[in-house]
């Protein structure tokens, strides 16, 4: 788990160091292994077609962020920045595991003098906050990276740090979708090969003891799309 975390930061840093403030890997530059794969004009439709990723409607509609509500964003990337988390009312909070990302984040909130919660450089599997301490939270584009040991660790500590009946969102991957295959190959390419090897029914027992599932995108044909949403609330 420790190699993995750091295989992690160390791709997330280096990306933004080179990159800026750009969230995304250039997809001009990818090998022809991938671009070449029959099912990559398939990825690059469900990409720019699908609703998906942490500017989804959705999201925000679900957790209904108020003003007098924290917001934990594990993983943060840089959602604060491009994905509109900055316009939500709630008081955020973000923790993520590249330093770069966190040196980012901080570099905005000080020049658009913004009132946040905390910034935090750790894993998410372990946070600094206090018992019961969140309204609402958002875990997107994250445990596709993890093992099964670290997932459910991720949803023990949410747990932990959320408030009874609070809301969650999360997502993890579709191991069988051929587009999800494709996504994993790019994650590997970029330094950060996904180990997530959950089927949906596996993820779903893992949640049962501490969340209940208030609404999800899985269907009964699992392989038609690259991951899968999960709207949950905070069994306490």
């Amino acid at each position: 788990m420790e190699n993995q975390l750091k295989l992690v930061a160390k791709s997330y840093d280096r990306h933004f160091i080179e990159y800026g403030n750009k969230d995304a890997p250039s997809y001009d530059n990818l090998p022809d292994y991938i671009t070449n794969d029959p099912d990559y004009s398939l990825y690059r439709t469900e990409l720019e077609t699908g609703s998906g990723g942490s500017e989804c409607i959705s999201i925000k509609d679900y957790l209904s962020p108020r003003r007098n509500m924290n917001f934990i964003d594990l993983g943060c990337c840089l959602n604060l920045m491009l994905k509109g988390y900055d316009e939500w009312p709630s008081t955020y909070y973000g923790v993520d595991i590249s330093k770069e990302t966190i040196l980012l984040l901080n570099e905005f909130v000080n020049k658009n003098s913004l009132a946040i919660g905390d910034l935090y450089h750790g894993s998410i599997h372990e946070t600094p906050y206090e018992d019961n301490y969140f309204d609402i939270g958002a875990c997107i584009g994250v445990l596709e990276y993890y093992e099964k040991d670290f997932v459910e660790k991720v949803i023990i500590e949410a747990h932990r740090i959320l408030k009874p009946n609070g809301k969650l969102v999360l997502d993890i991957p579709n191991i069988k979708s051929p587009t999800g295959r494709i996504m994993m190959l790019i994650e590997e390419y970029l330094g950060r090969p996904e180990k997530f090897s959950l089927s949906p029914q596996e993820f779903e027992s893992m949640l049962q003891d501490y969340f209940e599932i208030e609404k999800t995108n899985r269907t009964d044909n699992e392989s038609e799309v690259m991951g899968f949403g999960y709207y949950l609330r905070c069994k306490k």
